[in-house]
């Protein structure tokens, strides 16, 4: 054992493991209970020695041009034009109704029932549906933009057509 093994870690060393962790159970080597558990651990972890025991067993990052892996498939850039082109195989709008969807249902929900009550009161109400739709709004806002920036949608598009698969596959055993 060296020198820094035994020395602290920070918090954004256990964030940087708990993301190399993340994009290993989304590439599949490691099952959920297990990215659980490793996920819980680096986050208790005080040394870079333990930081260091939840990765080893997996492949590292080698820049692509060293690489002897192929990749599955090539990553997909967010451009504005590919917001919803046929090139991104369904752009970013299906992740952003996943997103916000729930927002916009509540939305219409809490205004309706204010202005309902309102026309029942024969007078304009403190519009209090803001209390509920501006920060969840705002928190919304900022997910968006950062899913965006850190190519959330094709991941989230990868995980969606592989639950697909093994959902056709299940459905198929069962007849």
């Amino acid at each position: 054992m060296n020198g820094r093994d035994e020395m602290r870690a920070a918090d954004a060393d256990r964030e940087a493991v708990a993301e190399r962790l993340r994009l290993a159970l989304n590439e599949g080597r490691l099952g959920l209970d297990e990215y659980d558990d490793r996920l819980r651990r680096a986050y208790d972890a005080r040394t870079y020695g333990e930081l260091d025991a939840l990765t080893t067993d997996l492949p590292g990052t080698v820049p692509l041009e060293r690489s002897a892996v192929v990749p599955a498939a090539a990553a997909e850039v967010v451009t504005p034009t590919s917001i919803s082109g046929p090139a991104t195989g369904g752009g970013v709008a299906p992740w952003l109704f996943d997103v916000w969807g729930t927002w916009l249902r509540v939305t219409g929900i809490v205004v309706a029932i204010w202005l309902v009550t309102s026309l029942l009161t024969t007078d304009l109400l403190y519009f209090w549906p803001g209390w509920v739709i501006g920060p969840w709004g705002a928190v919304l806002a900022v997910r968006t933009v950062t899913g965006i920036a850190t190519g959330e949608p094709q991941r989230w598009r990868t995980e969606r057509k592989r639950k697909g698969k093994k959902g056709k596959k299940a459905g198929k055993r069962n007849r």
